[in-house]
């Protein structure tokens, strides 16, 4: 049976796995899992964080007391990852998915049968595909949509790092299968460059820096940190719809 007719879930949610996805190198997976990751702490969710970057893990670097490592090509690290959502329900589990890491996902997700083990065990799984407006994005996500189908819930982040232009996106007509299986979209705007910059210069959380309470590095100016609380608070109320 082709992945898109299995059926939706149905069993109800106790914990929640969240995928940051998007295959494709430099188009904000690390950035959107660590805007969750903070999102959380706001928010006073409890969260678990795996890093599957084993050079630049982006969770470990900047939220290191609430994430560790997942190497893709271990299984009984990946098995981390549902356990912890079996064993703590109402937990988050916010998972960082490196570039190039697809494949090796999709075959632990295989033979394991993590799919069916999760819909056995109310584990909603939300698929995070971060693009940006570019093609490879597009081709990425019609790929992972044949490949999942309606089994995940599907949160599409259009990530405006290099434009806000998605025609491409539409025309394509992926956009509209995502949509016919319940997808949300999240729509990331820029934060500035020097903002980010700084920011990742002194490995510090999204709340130190809005605090002005860096360990290192620059600190932001007064616009610079008016800037970072508007990107915030426009992120968080995207998140808000579709992040439960």
């Amino acid at each position: 049976m082709p992945p898109h007719e299995l059926p939706v879930l149905e069993v109800p949610a106790v914990s929640r796995i969240h995928l940051i996805g998007g295959e494709k190198g430099g188009v904000g997976k690390s950035m959107t899992a660590r805007l969750l990751a903070q999102y959380f702490i706001d928010r006073s969710i409890p969260f678990t964080g795996y890093d599957t970057d084993r050079s630049h893990g982006a969770l470990r670097r900047f939220y290191g007391d609430y994430a560790s490592d997942a190497r893709v090509d271990r299984y009984e690290s990946l098995d981390a990852i549902v356990e912890t959502a079996v064993a703590q329900p109402g937990r988050r589990v916010l998972v960082d998915l490196a570039a190039q890491t697809h494949e090796a996902l999709v075959t632990w997700m295989d033979e394991s049968g993590v799919l069916d083990l999760a819909n056995m065990s109310g584990i909603a799984l939300h698929y995070w595909h971060v693009m940006d407006n570019g093609r490879d994005s597009v081709d990425l996500l019609q790929r992972v949509i044949e490949r999942f189908g309606q089994r995940v819930h599907w949160v599409l982040v259009r990530n405006q790092l290099r434009g806000d232009d998605f025609s491409l996106l539409e025309r394509s007509g992926q956009l509209g299968r995502a949509l016919a299986f319940g997808a949300r979209v999240v729509d990331l705007k820029r934060l500035h460059d020097s903002v980010v910059q700084k920011i990742d210069a002194s490995n510090s959380s999204f709340w130190a820096a809005r605090h002005g309470s860096l360990a290192s590095g620059p600190a932001l100016g007064l616009m610079e940190r008016q800037r970072l609380k508007l990107w915030l608070a426009h992120a968080y109320g995207q998140i808000e719809a579709v992040a439960p």
